[in-house]
């Protein structure tokens, strides 16, 4: 029998209110809809898809950064979406994020041991003392020396912010890091770098990671298993491995031939991504992808496939997968 997993999301949504049209009408913009996922302790688990497809919104509300209109968020099969003030932020202490800009999410104002010593203040971890030395040792586990902390961020470079960044989301020694395109903002060769430090500290700190991506390749690198995400919902889940080697769903098909190929035995020629994402204020009814899919049946638009398990461990939302549908279209033709 399985482990309980450490992180448990299910049905969850957030629309934020919006405008659209010439006269700017009031309308609902659908982040999230309904999106369900699990991750196990120890495992990075990744999102992956488009600018827009609500990645970002999805990491912050499992902190309630952002707080979500439904579903729930369960941590160690505690609820993050009824904790008191009080309780969350001690859940806080064990979940931490890494944020994309590691400029915008540093003050500019403040010494880097002055930034990784707040949070040990304001939630007690260690005495008074002893700050000075959880510092420096928060700071050279990331690869920064010592001095690092009489400085201010402006004076690193930006793989060096990034790591001050990792630092201060380890300082409150978590068992959960959400990662929300952490490498995006970073040259290619600092981004292996912070890589290869992420896949050190998960090892020795049993670490288990939420990586939010549009990199296909990062995905594969780094995460076990993960999502595609597509107008705020789940087309696609499993191994990661088995996902970009055999994609189910067409999307994930779409963003694997758009990705350049990390073997170059194998090198495909590299295609743009047909068509344009559709805007998540009037999303097409039916599967919201059958616009840009070169597979897509009557059927798929006018009714968006339920997410199905179609291997062990698989799961897909595409009605290419469904036997009923697909019985329906033989049986039409």
């Amino acid at each position: 029998m399985s482990e309980p997993a450490i992180l448990k999301v299910s049905q969850l949504r957030k629309a934020f209110d919006s405008r659209s049209g010439f006269l700017g009408r009031k309308a609902k913009l659908h982040a999230l809809d309904g999106i369900s996922f699990e991750v196990q302790a120890g495992e990075a688990y990744g999102l992956v898809g488009e600018s827009g497809c609500g990645k970002s919104t999805a990491g912050r509300a499992l902190l309630r950064l952002i707080e979500p209109d439904s579903g729930e968020v369960e941590f160690k099969g505690q609820s993050v979406i009824s904790a008191s003030k009080r309780r969350l932020r001690e859940l806080r202490r064990h979940i931490q994020m890494i944020f994309q800009d590691p400029y915008a999410s540093l003050n500019p104002k403040q010494l880097v041991g002055d930034l990784l010593a707040e949070p040990l203040k304001v939630h007690r971890i260690v005495s008074d003392a002893e700050i000075p030395e959880r510092v420096a040792s928060l700071l050279t586990s990331v690869g920064l020396p010592i001095e690092a902390a009489t400085k201010f961020p402006h004076e690193f470079s930006g793989g060096q912010r990034q790591r001050i960044g990792i630092a201060r989301a380890l300082a409150l020694e978590p068992e959960f890091i959400v990662a929300d395109e952490a490498v995006s903002a970073l040259d290619v060769s600092i981004q292996a770098q912070i890589l290869l430090l992420l896949q050190k500290l998960q090892a020795e700190r049993n670490l288990s990671f939420l990586f939010i991506t549009h990199d296909l390749g990062v995905l594969r690198y780094f995460c076990q298993r993960g999502s595609v995400m597509y107008l705020g919902r789940l087309v696609e889940s499993g191994p990661t491995r088995d996902m970009l080697d055999r994609p189910l769903h067409p999307y994930t098909q779409m963003l694997r031939e758009a990705s350049p190929s990390p073997d170059p035995k194998t090198a495909r020629a590299t295609v743009k991504v047909a068509g344009e994402v559709p805007s998540p204020l009037d999303p097409p009814k039916g599967c919201h992808f059958h616009p840009r899919c070169p597979k897509a049946m009557p059927h798929c638009r006018e009714v968006y496939p339920e997410m199905r398990e179609v291997e062990p461990g698989r799961h897909v939302a595409c009605h290419l997968h469904d036997p009923s549908v697909m019985g329906e279209q033989m049986e039409g033709n």
